[in-house]
């Protein structure tokens, strides 16, 4: 009885020394830094097949603990980004779209650092990033002190960025929070300009890569003009590992390394189709990397457990020792980051509305680490999406291939119109070739993703349910999109009246 009381007691002072050198770290400065259109299997640890595309990105995740299920919720820029900072779905936090939003009604990542005592500053993507623009962040690191506008495309400016954010939270006498978001590999690529035409382009990345060198995606044509295309993508993907590089560099001879949590992600998915806005798997797949110092067991890697972009916000609060406010969609994943587990992980939802442009076409879905459901109510054979990659090479090339193809005239048909519902083995299947959506040998799994996928939009109260739920009524489906189109008509002019407003007002 002693021996066991003895034991307990050791166990009890294991565990109240663990929690007192958890306690002991001090409040870590936040450097949180994102790259633009960016496939995970872009990059070196998560299983490129190019060479050397990540070299620097490659190694900060030796130096943290990266996740292998990672997912962003949306596959086009400012929703993607208002989740991730807000901690919420874009029904929830109202970025459904590009638009500016008056009066959002909750917080974000800006405000609660604030709140928390740090200097706040992004560089990059600042109207991208908040639910509308100009936000309260203590400083926006576009333009050098003389008042000189720094090129997005330029490597050495993040480098300036991070160096100047960290000069002035010193000035302030607070800890930092940065958020750094690199332009590339966003379009345009390297060596074109924003007309696609052809360019010196006077930022060369360290590397450059030929039509021969790269890897083609299943999901896409192996074709020397997609070839081609892809080599000035790959090289885009190089430029922004140059840029984390300049960042991260910025970081050390700053000092402030040993005290910096840094979080390194992308906002979705490669700028091709079937890839951003869109639900594929890798539409949503970002390749997450979290690297802490005295926290995080350096090379460390996360098979296992699927965590989502709305879990970020909550994780940095935990982080940072802040309450998690309980209004946040997302949860925190700190326990993961400390090498312990968590349930509960084991699928993620994500969502699409509109493009850019405004063409609205929403979507749903559920992923896990073997299927992956996607609903799709706008699709009725006839409407076709709106997708921002249409202006690129390889969709013009994929056109004029149909012509005298049928199995690229099938894909093409498929990323035009799609068809309502989508069920795939991601795990043997991730380009998402093969739909299995009418397969008698699915049936049982294709119930129970679209059950809970119900369960999410009802929680949600997402008027896709309804469509769900009667997804055989044309008619259901045709009042649906009737009603998102009038949303979208009456959200672009309270944005054009918003944008106005703040002109005129100056915030």
């Amino acid at each position: 009885m002693m021996r066991a009381a003895l034991s307990a007691l050791a166990a009890l002072c294991a565990v109240f020394a663990c929690a007192t050198a958890v306690a002991a770290v001090p409040r870590p400065n936040l450097l949180l830094i994102t790259v633009d259109d960016m496939n995970t299997d872009s990059v070196g640890v998560f299983g490129a097949t190019v060479a050397e595309t990540t070299p620097n990105i490659d190694q900060l995740a030796e130096e943290g603990l990266r996740f292998e299920r990672a997912h962003v919720q949306v596959a086009n820029c400012m929703p993607s980004r208002n989740v991730m900072w807000s901690g919420r779905y874009p029904l929830s936090n109202k970025i459904e779209g590009f638009y500016q939003v008056k009066d959002p009604g909750y917080l974000t990542l800006a405000d609660y650092a604030k709140s928390a005592g740090y200097f706040t500053a992004i560089r990059h993507k600042a109207q991208d990033s908040t639910p509308y623009s100009p936000y309260g962040w203590d400083a926006v690191l576009d333009r050098l002190a003389g008042g000189a506008k720094l090129n997005k495309k330029d490597p050495g400016s993040y480098g300036q960025s991070t160096a100047e954010g960290i000069r002035l939270a010193k000035q302030a006498g607070k800890p930092f929070c940065l958020l750094i978001n690199i332009a590339d590999p966003h379009l345009p690529f390297f060596g074109f300009n924003r007309k696609g035409k052809a360019i010196v382009d006077p930022f060369v990345p360290s590397r450059t890569y030929r039509p021969e060198e790269v890897a083609v995606p299943g999901f896409l044509v192996d074709d020397p003009v997609v070839r081609q295309e892809l080599a000035h993508y790959y090289s885009s993907v190089r430029r922004a590992d140059d840029a984390v590089g300049q960042v991260l560099q910025a970081l050390q001879e700053s000092g402030e390394a040993n005290r910096t949590l840094v979080l390194f992600l992308s906002d979705h998915g490669m700028p091709f189709p079937f890839a951003k806005t869109q639900l594929y798997h890798h539409s949503t797949s970002t390749p997450l990397i979290v690297r802490w110092p005295d926290v995080i067991k350096p090379g460390s890697v996360d098979r296992t457990h699927l965590v989502s972009a709305v879990d970020i916000l909550p994780t940095l609060l935990d982080g940072i020792g802040e309450e998690i406010p309980g209004d946040l969609e997302g949860r925190t994943f700190l326990p993961l980051l400390r090498g312990a587990t968590q349930d509960g992980r084991d699928h993620v939802f994500k969502v699409y509305n509109e493009n850019a442009a405004g063409g609205r076409e929403p979507m749903a879905a559920v992923e896990s680490a073997r299927f992956l459901y996607i609903f799709n109510p706008w699709s009725n054979g006839k409407r076709t999406l709106f997708s921002a990659t249409y202006g690129t090479a390889t969709y013009k090339r994929m056109l004029q291939l149909a012509e005298k193809d049928a199995q690229i005239a099938g894909r093409v048909q498929l990323l035009n119109h799609r068809v309502l519902e989508e069920f795939y083995d991601v795990q043997n299947d991730p380009d998402c070739l093969d739909n299995l959506i009418d397969d008698p040998a699915y049936k049982d799994q294709v119930a129970e993703y679209r059950g809970l996928l119900e369960q999410w939009l009802r929680k949600m109260q997402d008027p896709m349910l309804e469509v769900l739920l009667q997804r055989d009524d044309p008619a259901v489906l045709a009042a649906f999109m009737a009603e998102q189109q009038r949303q979208t008509r009456e959200r672009k002019e309270w944005s054009r009246a918003i944008r106005e407003y703040r002109k005129t007002t100056g915030g």
